[in-house]
């Protein structure tokens, strides 16, 4: 069976895409960048990566007309502008390319949507629904709230919230109701409507056995973690200043904030659990889902992040755009080393940034991540996904893996931070010399300003880096 996988970079479709490939299934992967697609090898002989932006018309005709099944995982929540508008554009291409396929049946995962109220984000989803069904095929939508999950945005802003304050003074909107549902159940569904007759024209809630209030998620995650912490529910806290709140403790861009938040006041409680009685699983408790996600972590077997999402840096590129550092231009700070044990440098290097670090002057890092911050940036709390490897495409604290070959000894960064122009770091092997180069391309005078300024800071922080990243 052939089945077609959008958003096969997000979340959702790189857990989902190793899970189809085990059972059985030749899959046809849609992404806007192959460069930035990494997948096990294991897999290679089951798939086919096209090329695809359901913004641009024009890319559709890569998609193969021989489709049986196909998956839409594609959101634009976090993405700047309007993103309702880019939501049901880009469903509208999708359904007109698949009446031009085979396709028996398209399965879509979106959010619940049971209130008569409902958050710019959930009515987005139900008109993408909706428009969706409008297609000549059989339509299957799975309606989940809270995914908890290694990696996902809802449990790392809970992670954040509850690691880092021990006593939060909260928005009323923690007194709303949801019914998480863990990251393994939503992909138990996901496979089981495949070509599931009794699930054709249907929409279903999934949820996961407790109904709580996001109070209840965070005094959960405390518990599973033994950290005493206490909460303070405010009826003060307007959306935009919840929003600002979010974003300043946790990792998430500020566009996701807001929408997160405004959806956070709406109760997403699964109507009745008719997919029970379809598809069997024992679904795992809240607190379970928790322990599951940490076992993850420590293993460090996390197969997917919202923060590799390129959206996650409010950014609409290809890496191959920035996979060619210019010369023309540019402000460039060079640095040289000699090396007595390149293997183990190398290591160190695919270590840098999250909770390694970047080797030297960690303070002027954290108040540079904390400026990023304050102008709107994503600032350095976003980390990393993986703690010893990195995959093209990755975020890396404010910066973005272009190019990760470890084998040949480059790094190639590019920069997500706020800035008058565009900086690339890069870190190159010549045999057992280490060539570590700083480029900025500056945008007017002020980044011509900003190079100078920050000039004497580069001295300190790149001699030492290189030193302390060498063997």
């Amino acid at each position: 069976m052939h089945i077609l996988l959008t958003g096969a970079t997000g979340y959702i479709g790189k857990r989902l895409l190793p899970v189809l490939v085990a059972n059985g299934y030749t899959v046809t992967c849609c992404v806007r960048d192959k460069s930035r697609f990494s997948y096990s090898q294991a897999i290679a002989q089951n798939i086919n990566v096209v090329e695809v932006d359901f913004l641009k018309p024009e890319t559709l005709a890569n998609i193969p007309t021989d489709i049986d099944i196909a998956f839409y995982l594609i959101h634009s929540m976090a993405s700047p502008g309007d993103y309702s508008e880019k939501e049901m554009a880009s469903a509208t291409n999708f359904r007109t390319t698949m009446e031009e396929t085979s396709v028996r049946q398209v399965i879509y995962l979106s959010g619940i949507v049971n209130e008569s109220e409902l958050s710019k984000h959930l009515k987005s989803r139900l008109n993408v629904e909706e428009e969706l069904a409008k297609g000549q095929y059989a339509m299957t939508t799975l309606r989940a709230g809270i995914i908890i999950g290694s990696g996902s945005a809802s449990f790392e802003i809970i992670r954040d919230l509850v690691e880092k304050l021990p006593v939060m003074v909260a928005p009323r909107w923690l007194s709303t109701k949801c019914q998480p549902i863990a990251i393994k159940d939503v992909l138990t569904y996901l496979i089981g409507v495949i070509d599931n007759e009794a699930c054709f024209n249907q929409s279903f809630d999934i949820g996961g056995p407790d109904i709580l209030t996001y109070k209840d998620m965070l005094l959960g995650y405390a518990r599973v973690r033994k950290l005493p912490r206490y909460i303070l529910v405010v009826p003060v806290l307007t959306p935009r200043l919840s929003s600002y709140w979010l974003y300043f403790v946790t990792a998430t861009s500020y566009q996701l904030a807001q929408s997160l938040v405004e959806s956070m006041r709406v109760e997403v409680v699964c109507a009745d659990d008719r997919i029970k009685k379809l598809i069997k699983t024992d679904n795992l408790s809240y607190e379970e889902a928790i322990e599951r996600a940490f076992s993850r972590i420590k293993n460090d077997e996390i197969i997917s992040s919202w923060k590799d999402s390129f959206i996650s840096g409010g950014i609409n590129f290809n890496l191959s755009d920035f996979a060619e550092v210019p010369t023309h231009g540019c402000f460039e700070d060079i640095k040289i080393r000699q090396l007595k044990d390149p293997e183990e440098t190398i290591n160190r290097i695919w270590q840098i940034g999250g909770n390694t670090g970047w080797y030297y002057a960690s303070w002027l890092w954290k108040i540079r991540g904390l400026m990023d911050k304050l102008v709107g940036g994503v600032g350095l709390r976003r980390g990393r996904t993986h703690a010893q490897h990195i995959n093209q495409g990755d975020a890396i604290d404010f910066w973005r893996g272009i190019l990760a070959d470890k084998e040949s000894g480059r790094l190639l960064l590019f920069a997500e931070m706020k800035l008058p122009g565009e900086a690339w770091l890069e870190f190159k092997l010549a045999e057992d010399t280490l060539i570590q180069t700083a480029t900025f391309r500056p945008r007017g005078i002020a980044g011509r300003l900003y190079w100078y300024l920050v000039l004497p800071f580069h001295f300190f922080v790149f001699n030492g880096m290189i030193r302390n990243v060498s063997v």
